[in-house]
């Protein structure tokens, strides 16, 4: 009998820590809410760069989830026309590419910035075909272009969908979704393994490095 009970014991811990282990990586699914669930009022821009009807905010969040629902695979590679032309790509495209379909091009932009200050950006040799491409540079361009918000999740309200996210080696669009705590969901692309581009990890890190907010 001890035998048994030490067994249902194990069996009942292994259970916990699996479904903790699922949940954790958003291998089951976590519960979605809006900003109205928290009363928080969604932010839109005044801004319509490309002039298509939408707004910067709203036109930024939906071109950063159209661009994840072609499924791109994760790889690191060079492209001579600087944008993925095929079906990989890694964490700044996600990013790159919602802005650029809202306007914003930054393989044009950050290397016109760099150009002007190459110094800012800490880079030896300039390539445009890349440069965009990495997390620094973007953050660079982002805080000295863009507005600069809180890092603090816990300050809900200040975090809005198409917002941008950037990590010490990583980059994200915010959500319009967010959990039970009113901390939003990213959209990202980390690596091959991620079971949802959507995903539910921010109270999970602690590398937080820049909000940012085109404006």
């Amino acid at each position: 009998m001890k035998t048994k009970g030490i067994l249902l014991i194990i069996l009942v811990l292994f259970i916990i820590i699996l479904t903790y282990v699922l949940y954790r990586y958003n291998i089951i699914p976590h519960k979605k809410y809006t900003n109205e669930d928290f009363n928080i009022s969604t932010y839109t821009s005044t801004i319509d760069k490309d002039a298509d009807g939408i707004d910067d905010q709203t036109d930024i969040l939906n071109n950063a989830f159209d661009y994840v629902a072609t499924n791109p695979k994760y790889k690191s590679k060079y492209y001579a026309t600087g944008y993925p032309n095929d079906e990989y790509g890694v964490c700044t495209d996600v990013v790159a590419i919602a802005l650029k379909n809202a306007g914003y091009d930054l393989q044009e932009l950050i290397n016109e910035d760099v150009r002007e200050d190459q110094e800012a950006y800490d880079i030896e040799v300039i390539d445009k075909n890349i440069d965009f491409r990495r997390v620094n540079n973007i953050k660079v361009y982002l805080e000295r272009h863009a507005k600069s918000l809180t890092t603090d999740i816990h300050d809900i309200s200040a975090w809005q969908g198409g917002d941008v996210v950037v990590f010490t080696r990583h980059i994200a669009v915010i959500s319009n979704h967010r959990n039970h705590n009113g901390v939003p969901f990213i959209i990202h692309h980390a690596n091959p393994y991620q079971s949802s581009y959507e995903e539910d990890i921010l109270e999970y890190r602690n590398d937080i490095v820049g909000h940012y907010r085109i404006s």
